[in-house]
Formats: structure tokens, sequence, C-alpha cells
């Protein structure tokens, strides 16, 4: 079996697919996408594919992800990272439908029969956070996650800190005890800002405070995991082991490698394989489209420190197109009391609608996250 063909697609509301055909018919589908900058990726890939795929091998997965990531001078970093990524769940899909199985059957076979699931929530106001909170537990969930504040001095202000609580508080009081919310920093503080605002949501019991810090400043979150009882979250802007290491000896609690980015599957096993070295455990990270969350997955069922996953069903980045517009049969990714139960089709176990996909290319407006500036008109962190 050799492959022939590799093809992108842009799609609304801001995702990248790839589709990797054979010559005996077997097609592979992956998402290599980084938000904001799918047109750089998708020109990545097909460097890619041009240089180490076409015409070679499908199901010499790990060989192609060592030429891929480590056959050019200059490797890493979220595009290349992220192109191999799709490639990479592409081939896997490839080699699940070859052996007539799921991906997770190939990684060593399921030890769970449903995955956890939380969704996100918005809302500046706390009345804001209990509607949209009330309405997800409305509908079966059991977790969400919310931004921690807006745009944010580095050294937040007592007021700032008030807000950042009182968020907290609202969505503490509609979950109960026995409910669960993640706050998500996006690294919009410094590190003694950190410290000051993850010590104001002690009293709440979040389930993770993630990335409290940038990721270039990893090798200091230590400082902020050793200053709480919280459990700290990173690794959406991580993209391989040697990167999560750090986070990993700084103490952090979970991390968050996403399968678009990281390297795939391939990387994104190994990564949850060094964190359970650390008793850390592993929700990654997908705020993407069905094969990024298929892929992801497929991780979640043979992986043993798996926690919780991240889905964009809703999500406030999507206008245009939701999840389900691409996918034959949506039956995959129902939900069951806040879970996604383990999928049985081959491969990645979703079938892409080709017809859909193929129709939408192209009509998707480049999308780019925004661009905020503090009061004096300096950069702030988005």
């Amino acid at each position: 079996m050799k492959i022939t063909r590799v093809e992108t697609f842009a799609l609304p509301p801001r995702w990248l697919f790839c589709r990797i055909e054979t010559d005996d018919g077997l097609v592979g589908w992956g998402e290599p996408v980084v938000e904001g900058r799918a047109d750089t990726v998708r020109t990545a890939v097909h460097e890619l594919a041009g240089q180490f795929l076409v015409g070679a091998d499908p199901l010499r997965i790990e060989d192609h992800w060592q030429l891929m990531t480590k056959g050019s001078f200059y490797r890493g970093g979220p595009v290349l990272s992220s192109a191999v990524a799709g490639l990479d769940q592409a081939l896997w899909d490839i080699a699940g439908k070859a052996y007539g199985a799921p991906v997770h059957q190939l990684l060593g076979g399921p030890v769970r029969e449903r995955a956890r699931a939380y969704s996100w929530v918005g809302g500046d106001e706390p009345a804001a956070v209990r509607d949209q909170i009330a309405a997800q537990m409305e509908a079966g969930f059991t977790a969400v996650k919310m931004n921690g504040s807006g745009r944010m001095d580095r050294l937040p202000s007592t007021a700032e800190l008030n807000e950042i609580a009182a968020r907290a508080e609202a969505a503490r009081e509609q979950l109960g005890p026995g409910g669960d919310f993640a706050v998500d920093f996006h690294g919009r503080f410094s590190v003694a800002g950190a410290v000051k605002a993850v010590g104001v949501l002690e009293p709440y019991g979040p389930m993770f405070i993630e990335e409290p810090v940038l990721p270039e400043y990893t090798h200091l979150i230590g400082r902020v995991t050793s200053s709480t009882t919280l459990p700290v979250a990173t690794g959406e802007r991580l993209f391989s082991r040697t990167d999560v290491l750090p986070a990993l000896q700084e103490g952090v609690a979970v991390l968050q490698p996403d399968l678009s980015h990281a390297g795939g599957i391939s990387e994104c096993r190994r990564i949850a394989s060094l964190a359970e070295m650390y008793d850390v455990a592993i929700a990654p990270h997908c705020p993407l489209g069905p094969l990024a969350l298929a892929a992801s997955l497929q991780l979640a069922f043979a992986t043993p420190n798996f926690l919780i996953q991240e889905q964009s069903i809703g999500l406030h980045y999507h206008a245009g197109a939701e999840l389900f517009d691409y996918v034959a049969d949506p039956e995959v990714f129902r939900f069951h009391e806040g879970h996604l139960l383990r999928p049985t089709g081959n491969g990645l176990g979703v079938e892409i609608d080709e017809k859909a996909v193929r129709r939408a290319d192209g009509s998707a407006e480049s999308w780019h996250n925004p661009v905020w500036r503090h009061p004096d008109g300096s950069f702030a962190e988005w």
C-alpha cells in the first residue's frame, strides 16, 4: 500500500482538515491547524507530505513521524508540530481501517468505557455565569470551564481579584459540591500576579487552574504550584515531551496536550506516558473540530491517567459552522450524562462527510485572535 495523494481543506469556522489517500482505496483524515495560522500550517502540510509521505507505505507511522519531525535541520514549533499532528492522525486513521480496529485498540486496548467531558461557559458577570452553567447542567454535563478574567494587568488590582472571585463563587453556587469547574488564566498574569489570583480561588475549589503563566515561563510555574493546594494545569502551547518536561518537574497536576498541535497521536501518547511517571493527569486540549476530538478520544480510551476531555460544541469562537456539520454520523459524539462513550468504528472512529467538506473548502474567512491593549496603549495578553 502506498500513499498517492494528500489534500487539505480550510473550513468554517476556523478548521483545517487533511486527507491522505492510498492506492488501495483507504483514506485517512486528520486535523492539522494552529488557530489563526491555518494558511501557514496548510503550506507546511504539503511540504512535509511531498517530501516524506507521497509514494510511501502509510503503515510505517513511527518512521514517518521521525522523518517529519527530525528530517529537517530546523525543527519544532507550533506550525511544524501541528502539520505533523494532522498527518499523524490521518496515518493512524488509515492504520485502524487497514487492521479493522479503532486506534485505541492498536494502542493497547481500552482502559475505560466512557470519557468525562466538559463544556465551555462564558459570561463576564456572575449572573451570566450561573445561567450558562445551568444550561450545561441541564444538558447533562457535570463539569465546565471558564475564563478566569478578561484583559488583565500583569499584577491584578484588588478590584480585578474581586471580580475573579465573584465569578468563581457563582460557578460553585450553581454547580454545588458535586460539580466541577476549571478556570483558564490564558497566561494573562505575571508569575506574581498568578499567585495572587490563584489565592482568591482557593475557597471555591476549582478542578484545576489552567495556564496561569505563559508557556515561555514554564520554568517558573513551580512558584504557582507551590503556592496553592489547587491543581495547576498547562500544556496547550507546549508541543513535545521536551516542552512539557519542565512543567512536570515544577509540579503541575494536569497536562493538556493538544493532539492537533503536539505531534498528533504518536507524540501525545508519549507525553501521557511521561506524565504518568510524575503522577500527572492528562486532559487533552481540544477547542477544534471533529477530527481533533476523535483523535483525542482514541488517546483518552487507551490512557490510564486520562482525567477529562475538552470539546467544542457550542464554543463561542465557532461562527458559521458546528462540530456535526462535517460528520456523516454524529452519534459517536452524543453525550451520555456528561460523558462520551467509547468509539467502536475503525481508525479514528468518525466518518467524515467528504461532500460537505469539499463544498465548504475555501469558504472560511481567515480567523485571527483579537489583539488586546492595556489602557496605556501597550500590548495585553489575549
